[in-house]
């Protein structure tokens, strides 16, 4: 009887096991991070340091972010099914490798989904509950459905769904997205290229293999780092002139440094476009984006202009 019971609780663990895996938990955590911090920043009132946010707002935005997140990750898992086997990177994933049911992970993501705009609409305002919906919308139908397969532009139209997860947390605490809003959410999607072409490079004979058109696949490592460099030195001007839309100092300098260190990474990217080399400049991207984000929250708490 015992050896049963503990039976069934480890088969029940390594189900909600791969059901976290499906979820892409790193993912979650960073538009969760994403859409906290553009909460706070959001919250601070014209010149007054300080985040004016309630345990409500916090909390649902949380939830909801998290919920979208995880089911628009499931259903991304369900829709690249045939090609995530055909690459090695993808392979042992729980569709693929046949820990899951394709059927099963459908509905996981579709309710985790639908879920999620629902509770937005009877916890948050319109707002950020269409940006939630909106966010959904890009990653699952307009990057996994349409452009993955067949656009080199992928990533970088795709990247927009980062950008929802950011305007919706600073809809939840205007009610709105103003100009400074939109410029802020945009940040994650001038990121996402820099970001995600590393990785293609790192496995661009996997995308090939799979007839998957990310840029390396078209042009070659050389050029892709080129884009990347380029990108990111678009960024950094970019990230430090939302000052003279109304961040801080605070926000400012540390845009400033975390985009000069990744500028200078990126073009010794250039010089050696190798994959292991690629590799480690998408562990250096990586954290640019939380790192950016915490930013803009102390800023707000912190608030001080020249």
């Amino acid at each position: 009887m015992q050896d049963s019971l503990d039976q069934n609780l480890s088969s029940y663990r390594l189900k909600l096991k791969e059901y976290v895996e499906v979820s892409k938990p790193r993912i979650v955590i960073v538009l969760v991070i994403t859409a906290i911090t553009t909460l706070l920043a959001g919250s601070r009132l014209d010149n007054t340091p300080g985040w004016h946010v309630t345990a409500w707002e916090l909390g649902f935005i949380t939830l909801t972010g998290a919920l979208a997140s995880m089911g628009s990750s499931a259903l991304n898992h369900y829709c690249d099914r045939d090609i995530d086997k055909m690459m090695y990177r993808t392979s042992s994933r729980p569709i693929p490798s046949g820990r899951l049911a394709p059927g099963k992970v459908l509905v996981y993501g579709l309710v985790l989904s639908v879920l999620s705009v629902a509770l937005a609409w009877l916890t948050l305002n319109p707002v950020a509950t269409g940006m939630i919906a909106v966010g959904i919308f890009f990653y699952v139908i307009v990057y996994t459905l349409w452009l993955k397969r067949y656009n080199p532009a992928n990533i970088i139209v795709g990247g927009f769904a980062g950008s929802a997860a950011s305007m919706a947390g600073w809809a939840t605490a205007t009610g709105s997205i103003n100009l400074l809003g939109f410029l802020v959410g945009w940040l994650v999607f001038m990121w996402t290229p820099s970001h995600f072409w590393c990785l293609a490079i790192k496995t661009r004979d996997e995308y090939a293999s799979a007839r998957v058109p990310m840029l390396p696949v078209l042009v070659g490592n050389e050029r892709t780092s080129v884009y990347i460099f380029t990108n990111t030195a678009i960024l950094l001007p970019y990230s430090v002139m939302l000052y003279f839309f109304g961040l801080g100092l605070v926000y400012t300098v540390i845009a400033a440094v975390s985009g000069s260190l990744m500028l200078i990474y990126h073009y010794k990217l250039t010089k050696n476009p190798t994959p292991q080399f690629a590799w480690k400049a998408y562990k250096v991207t990586a954290p640019y984006l939380v790192v950016i984000f915490v930013g803009l929250a102390l800023d707000a708490l912190f608030y001080y202009k020249l």
